[in-house]
């Protein structure tokens, strides 16, 4: 991880933060909107994804930052995101169930706020036009186009075509453009993630001609996450919708060494008993930090080369270098490996400002419904 400032982690009074707890360093978060403006060349390209901080008051900074278009993956995130003022909100979900009704419903509570969502079905497309008309509104939908990670979405062709003439077409929908998300790509090297990228991505380009051909216009198209964000930042006319690099963590800091984002949310726990000799036991259990992948799921701050020899709910056992060293009631300072579920786990996070606490944020969108 590329950092600057050895200890900028540390908090002064972290004796007033009851642990395990999340932290953010507003600072750090504003560094990496100005980063994202940079890749992107410009302010207007960016629709950042809001799932891996779920947080208004980060909204808020992007959009002090002239950030006016986000990315969601829920009608929750949907909600805070307009709650904090977001002129422009995609449902980068396809509304399905109870999704579709709670849609036009955010359309009604703030009405200032242009939502729309993907698709990649006929049977919702066309039932999504019933709903709209049922309301009395629009909805504004994206196609969806499956460019290889082969999680949602149609692929590039003649099927995509159809569908998408079929939105253009029918009445009370407008299309909006082309929504490709290409989160399998993980080449660490810059050179072959930017050779499958491009690949990956061609078909979609030709797909685009073929439509504007055919006098189906094609207002946007919203590419890629995190991984992917400098290469279709080199593509003209492409938005931009990364998520991690608002937050940053240990993962992809090592993945992705070419991606210069700073650390700015870290986890604090402690020191709660040393069971045997060499032993830890932290209270950053998987309760505290996402434990979906391998360990280790944790990179320690101001603990030397530790090992991860167990992880319970509410527990974490780890064999340090020199466990001498720590006692209980030592706070540890860690960057999860994949910041986005572990925010994911907290209700708040408290907000370090000058090397102080001085206030919590709420983790809203955290909840699949606020209020609607």
């Amino acid at each position: 991880m590329k950092q600057a400032d050895g200890r900028w982690y540390e908090i002064a009074n972290v004796d007033e933060i009851p642990s395990p707890a999340l932290v953010f360093y507003p600072e750090r978060i504003e560094e990496n909107i100005r980063r994202m403006i940079a890749v992107a060349g410009d302010a207007g390209r960016l629709r950042p994804h809001v799932k891996t901080h779920k947080t208004g008051e980060i909204v808020k900074l992007q959009l002090k930052h002239g950030i006016r278009r986000f990315k969601c993956s829920t009608i929750a995130e949907a909600e805070m995101a307009a709650a904090a003022g977001a002129p422009d909100v995609l449902l980068a979900m396809q509304p399905v169930g109870p999704a579709m009704q709670r849609l036009f419903a955010l359309q009604r509570a703030f009405p200032a706020t242009f939502f729309s969502a993907i698709v990649d079905a006929e049977d919702v497309i066309r039932t999504i036009a019933r709903a709209a008309a049922a309301a009395g509104t629009k909805a504004c939908l994206w196609l969806d186009i499956n460019s290889g990670m082969n999680r949602t979405g149609v692929a590039p062709g003649a099927d995509a075509g159809r569908l998408y003439r079929l939105i253009h077409q029918t009445e009370r929908l407008t299309a909006g453009g082309l929504h490709v998300y290409d989160g399998h790509i993980h080449e660490p090297d810059p050179a072959a993630r930017a050779a499958q990228c491009d690949r990956e991505f061609a078909p979609v380009d030709a797909m685009i001609e073929d439509l504007r051909r055919a006098g189906l216009p094609v207002p946007a198209v919203v590419a890629g996450g995190s991984p992917t964000f400098p290469i279709h930042a080199r593509r003209p006319g492409v938005n931009l919708s990364p998520g991690t690099t608002l937050l940053w963590d240990a993962g992809y800091g090592a993945a992705y060494a070419d991606l210069d984002f700073l650390v700015a949310a870290v986890l604090v726990g402690r020191v709660v008993s040393k069971p045997a000799p060499g032993m830890l036991c932290l209270d950053v259990g998987t309760k505290a930090v996402a434990s979906e992948m391998p360990q280790p799921r944790l990179s320690p701050l101001n603990v030397e080369g530790w090992r991860i020899a167990g992880h319970n709910e509410e527990h974490l056992i780890v064999e340090p270098s020199d466990a001498s060293r720590h006692q209980p009631g030592d706070v540890v300072y860690g960057v999860p490996v994949h910041i986005c579920p572990t925010v994911a786990r907290y209700e708040t996070a408290s907000v370090i400002e000058g090397g102080r606490c001085t206030g919590e944020w709420s983790i809203a969108a955290r909840n699949r419904r606020i209020t609607i």
